[in-house]
């Protein structure tokens, strides 16, 4: 069922959103042609969707642009500069810091000379591995000032899962620091990258390092480089025009098979799409201020802390802390008045969080949040329970939407900037414009309203989404593509209601969500069969009040193995491959897995037990005693 058949929410009518969506779907070129007349172009497009190789499409392919003098140059240039643009909070330092447009300017020209001065270039990649400092902003700006391609790694990733990034995109640099810091620990990035770069095939020439005064590290001599020292020795670089169809980024996103999807960010499409959901979908106008409670090593951080807000005009907060812990719950009521943040967008799991440490919002009570117009909530699945919550205690609409790495932006939201609708709790309300969303069955026919089905997009995606895989065309199409020809698969299930609301229940593949991020359940098994003890094992999401959702590992031991002590190893071995943020607490040791005849592991059996679900048994199963056992673990 296509929601743009329904013409009403409620019974009333809804001209702004409807004609706006409408528009988009019935004849996207000059919806899309006018929305790209708030980018200064080098090279106006003339031409606004290449759709000759389907289903390959490309936005604005005759267009060039520089996304960095987008954000950057012409706020300076328009007479704005001394707007603050980035604002430096950094409750584990105590330290704030604002950059206004012409300082941000200065800084990211020079660091792209530095970059420039090692040899990155139009197309080069450049690898940012950073914690949330300006640096890492400034790094990801002074790529896109070059026409270079950036692939930030979240800080918090194993030395291996840094390998194979490195390896897959092949940088020219690695930007990194020192270390990061989170409350009561120094985590020191260096060693880490030193052992990263020592497993790959294709080292980069060059690390640029900034040294942290809490932990400063070592440098290779003839391959590192201190960040204050190249930036002293820098000439300014100016901004290199790009194709609008040249990548801007890659980010990594995990894959079923355990071997992370580059996801392809181009440089036009995206800042169409950005710009136009800043005002749209989050109400937020020029010099206002607008926080994404994120981190840049996720797409929330490479959409809403980097680009969008910068585009726009707007002010960003980039925060290094937590919602709970530096030093209490009001962490983020603190930041949100002392800064005047019109717009919060966060994680279920940073409210859930709060809730569990301040029930009563008592530290809500001690700031001034009257600057405060929205909460958007997104990642993961919003539970009415935390909605009901937020909404009571802060007395401002709470905004679920819900949207993909792959998207880059929302696939479904209330789109406060042009029509408020009522909030339906557990959905995230409404297609945004560009997206055609079908519920389809496996058959591909449409499912009627209250029908669970897989949620899909008719092709072609808007602007701002992946046009492909990094080097990887044909995982592309087998990934997203394949299942219903002529639709994007989203990989989660849901359905429409009677109104048109779409609800999202979950994923229909392995994938499980862990506090907003995506991790395989596949990578993390292939940790687990490494030890020499485990005979087979299966990973399962099971729900968690935090975090939404946590891995929970099941192991099958080799005959005369000793488990004294297994599961703590266990743990440890994947902390050590994919790292904390993997969030592997629970290994139990089982006699047997769930398995149907021909061998598959009945994950999504055990997925119900773990969640106190009662789900039928398949006939197919090998040994239906086995489940019995489980039960008794599971819920345990």
């Amino acid at each position: 069922m296509a929601l743009r058949l329904i013409r009403t929410v409620y019974g009333s009518p809804m001209p702004g959103y409807r004609e706006l969506f409408d528009a988009s779907i019935d004849d996207p070129e000059p919806f899309w042609g006018d929305a790209a007349t708030a980018v200064t172009w080098t090279k106006p497009p003339q031409r606004v969707l290449d759709d000759s190789n389907p289903p390959f499409y490309r936005w604005f392919p005759d267009a060039e642009l520089n996304t960095c003098a987008n954000a950057l140059d012409r706020h300076v240039d328009s007479g704005r500069g001394d707007q603050p643009a980035l604002i430096y909070d950094s409750a584990v330092t105590d330290t704030k810091r604002t950059y206004t447009y012409r300082e941000l300017l200065e800084h990211t020209a020079r660091f792209a000379g530095a970059l420039r001065g090692l040899g990155v270039g139009r197309g080069d990649r450049v690898v940012i591995y950073m914690p949330m400092i300006p640096e890492a902003v400034i790094a990801m700006l002074a790529c896109a000032r070059l026409g270079a391609v950036h692939s930030v790694v979240f800080g918090g990733f194993a030395p291996h899962e840094l390998a194979v990034r490195i390896d897959d995109v092949r940088p020219t640099v690695v930007v990194s620091a020192s270390c990061g810091i989170e409350p009561g620990r120094v985590l020191e990035y260096k060693p880490m990258l030193d052992a990263a770069i020592g497993m790959v095939d294709h080292p980069p020439r060059h690390c640029v390092v900034v040294q942290r005064d809490r932990q400063r590290c070592e440098l290779i001599e003839g391959r590192d480089w201190d960040w204050a020292d190249v930036m002293a020795a820098a000439t300014p670089a100016d901004p290199v025009p790009v194709a609008a169809t040249d990548p801007l980024y890659v980010l990594y996103t995990s894959g079923t098979t355990g071997k992370p999807k580059g996801i392809v960010r181009d440089n036009g499409g995206h800042a169409v799409a950005l710009l136009w959901s800043m005002r749209h979908i989050y109400d937020v106008a020029p010099g206002e201020v607008f926080w994404a409670a994120s981190d840049v090593g996720w797409v929330v951080g490479h959409s809403y802390i980097v680009y969008a807000p910068l585009l726009l005009g707007a002010t960003t907060v980039l925060y290094e802390g937590k919602p709970v812990g530096t030093p209490d719950p009001g962490a983020f009521w603190r930041v949100v008045a002392e800064h005047g943040v019109k717009v919060l967008f966060t994680a279920p799991t940073a409210i859930r969080a709060i809730r569990k440490e301040d029930h009563e919002a008592e530290h809500v009570g001690r700031y001034d949040l009257s600057c405060l117009k929205y909460l958007f909530l997104a990642g993961e699945r919003l539970d009415p329970d935390t909605y009901h919550w937020a909404s009571a205690k802060l007395g401002i609409p709470v905004i679920d939407h819900w949207w993909q790495t792959e998207t880059g932006w929302a696939v479904a939201a209330n789109p406060v900037g042009v029509q408020r609708f009522p909030i339906k709790p557990g959905s995230p309300t409404v297609p945004m414009p560009g997206y055609d969303v079908h519920v389809l069955h496996d058959d591909g026919y449409g499912c009627d309203a209250g029908q669970e089905g897989a949620i899909c997009i008719r092709l072609p995606l808007p602007p701002g989404t992946l046009p492909t895989l990094w080097n990887a065309d044909a995982r592309y199409e087998a990934s997203y593509l394949s299942e219903h020809p002529g639709f994007y698969l989203t990989g989660d299930g849901g359905h429409f209601d009677e109104d048109g609301y779409l609800f999202v229940m979950g994923r229909i593949d392995d994938v499980i969500n862990v506090a907003g991020h995506r991790l395989s359940t596949g990578a993390i098994e292939e940790v687990l069969a490494t030890h020499p003890s485990v005979a087979e094992c299966a990973v399962i999401g099971v729900p968690d009040d935090i975090k939404g959702q946590v891995p929970r590992g099941l192991v099958v031991v080799k005959a005369g193995a000793d488990t004294d002590g297994l599961a703590d190893e266990l743990v440890a071995l994947v902390r050590s491959e994919i790292g904390a943020v993997a969030s592997l607490r629970i290994v139990d040791v089982v006699p047997a897995l769930p398995k149907t005849r021909s061998g598959k592991i009945l994950r999504k059996t055990m997925r119900a037990l773990a969640a106190g679900r009662d789900e039928p048994v398949p006939s197919t199963i090998e040994d239906p005693s086995v489940l019995d056992t489980l039960q008794t673990i599971l819920r345990g």
